[in-house]
């Protein structure tokens, strides 16, 4: 597990106050209470409809909510949706896409937030979208329409405009789920190294847990909407709990240099 690296005055502190979101009668997130530091990564893990999803939108200004949302001690639901868009990127599961916009155009739109409101991005502004394509190795379709790319490609590409958009604050809604392996590794090792470089504060929802482990300082489980389990990768994932809360049945293991691994068991026994 890594340990945040925050820089002196730095932005991007979060906290969470009995957040509660609701949908008609159903009740997707209970009373939740989160903190997390400037520069920390926290990763939300739980089974699907767990609230994962919901409690990112809701941080994100992108569903109703009741309770409270604070960065840096700001109530986000005072602020500008240019201001809070300064503040916070938000990479959904499903991001809207269009067909026709190339690569570098779809990426450039992280900066709206920081240009003027007659202002057109500037030679920088390209330079910035460019290398974060390289990194994500994507700099060879810079000009290839969105329709012509890969379902792993556009994962990479959409995240690449949340990371243009060099706000404090990163959530990451699955963000690797359409990546194979290495991908999803290079991934987010790409927003681990930029955690660091810009003491990036990084909330993300991951289904796999493994993964979880080796780049979330804390992980947080939800069930059911509310927290059941905080803390270090160790203490949250315990078999017993897990087969409890995701209905299946796991072993943990651990790597030569002491990483929890999360595997996965067959519900029956061979015969």
């Amino acid at each position: 597990m890594r340990s945040p690296a925050p820089s002196p005055g730095s932005r991007g502190a979060l906290r969470v106050e009995g957040l509660v979101v609701r949908y008609e009668q159903t009740v997707a997130v209970r009373d939740v209470d989160l903190a997390v530091a400037p520069g920390e990564w926290l990763g939300l893990i739980g089974a699907n409809g767990a609230g994962k999803s919901s409690l990112l939108r809701a941080v994100a200004r992108l569903s109703p909510y009741e309770g409270g949302v604070h960065i840096d001690g700001h109530d986000t639901a005072r602020l500008s949706r240019r201001h809070f868009a300064q503040l916070v990127a938000y990479v959904p599961q499903k991001p809207e896409l269009p067909v026709q916009m190339r690569a570098i155009d779809y990426v450039a739109l992280g900066r709206l937030p920081h240009l003027g409101y007659f202002g057109a991005e500037g030679p920088q502004d390209r330079v910035h979208c460019g290398e974060l394509l390289a990194r994500l190795s994507l700099a060879h379709m810079s000009d290839r329409p969105l329709g012509a790319m890969s379902g792993g490609e556009l994962q990479r590409l959409v995240l690449a405009r949340a990371l243009a958009q060099e706000a404090p604050i990163l959530l990451l809604d699955e963000p690797t789920s359409a990546l194979d392996l290495g991908r999803r590794v290079e991934a987010l090792e790409l927003v681990d190294e930029l955690r660091h470089e810009r003491s990036l504060t990084v909330v993300s929802a991951l289904h796999d847990l493994t993964l979880a482990a080796q780049f979330a300082d804390r992980l947080v489980l939800l069930a059911q909407g509310s927290i059941v389990a905080a803390g270090p990768a160790d203490e949250v994932l315990v078999e017993g709990s897990l087969d409890q809360h995701f209905g299946t049945r796991v072993q943990i293991l651990r790597s030569d240099d002491g990483e929890v691994i999360v595997v996965p068991r067959r519900q029956r026994e061979r015969t």
